[in-house]
């Protein structure tokens, strides 16, 4: 199925914050830390409507023990994903569209700083934020972009632009 960018929906928030309250209740009494990040966490720009999620915990081996609580949550458990100290979870909807991903690590881990960076740095650069949304926006224009297709075409435009949202998200904290 190709990929669609849709511009910014506010409701992206509150779908965000009725997954988060419904993994942290079934997740008790495991402490879990939930934001939304993602294009569908950065007003004004087009982005995916699918919900990511990342998820600090104080231990994976925690999590992996409640993979089925995952699994009648509706969530597809998928491992590390290609990423070494992630748990990746992806969920659909009724039809089958893809509604969430859930991306969970351990406290602390600077996998949780390269999101949080890259998330606060697009909304706090209006300019960077709407580049980003246009060169999303012109890889799904001809309604053919696969998944693949997709990632590795904005790929380059992330890695550009995470150096420099961690030095700034780095300064802000200090």
């Amino acid at each position: 199925m190709p990929v669609r960018v849709l511009p910014h929906d506010p409701s992206w928030a509150d779908a965000f914050a009725i997954e988060a309250a419904s993994l942290i209740r079934a997740l008790a009494p495991l402490p879990l830390v939930l934001h939304h990040i993602g294009s569908t966490a950065i007003a004004g720009i087009h982005a995916k409507p699918i919900i990511d999620l990342l998820g600090e915990v104080p231990s994976l081996a925690q999590l992996d023990a409640r993979a089925e609580t995952m699994t009648r949550l509706g969530y597809e458990v998928m491992g590390s994903y290609g990423i070494d100290g992630r748990r990746y979870f992806r969920k659909s909807d009724a039809v089958g569209r893809r509604s969430h991903h859930l991306h969970m690590f351990e406290a602390r881990s600077p996998h949780v700083a390269r999101h949080l960076a890259f998330r606060d740095y697009l909304r706090a650069h209006a300019d960077i934020a709407r580049a980003y949304s246009d060169l999303k926006r012109r890889i799904t224009e001809a309604g053919g972009a696969s998944w693949d297709d997709y990632m590795d075409a904005k790929d380059p435009f992330v890695a550009r632009i995470e150096p420099q949202a961690l030095a700034w998200y780095n300064a802000q904290r200090r």
